[in-house]
């Protein structure tokens, strides 16, 4: 478990389109880390929410200048500080 303790946390799954956070934490596993790390997804990284999936679809998340589609699922395990 990586985190980082600087605001109160919220999932990455619960920001709508247009919020911007920080990343907190990530609680998962080795495989999905590694993934999502490969991905940008880094404790302390800016990131934005740019489009929600309907009902329970991907989301869009902007890095930087990197844009990245995730499963609604890897979202809930990456906290952030909004």
């Amino acid at each position: 478990m990586n985190s980082l303790q600087t605001a109160p946390a919220t999932r990455l799954s619960q920001l709508n389109p247009g919020q911007e956070a920080t990343i907190s934490a990530i609680h998962a596993g080795s495989e999905v880390g590694l993934r999502l790390a490969a991905l940008g997804f880094r404790i302390g990284k800016r990131l934005r929410v740019m489009r929600r999936g309907f009902l329970s679809g991907p989301l869009h998340i902007r890095l930087g200048t990197t844009d990245v589609i995730i499963r609604r699922q890897d979202a809930l395990q990456i906290h952030v500080a909004v």
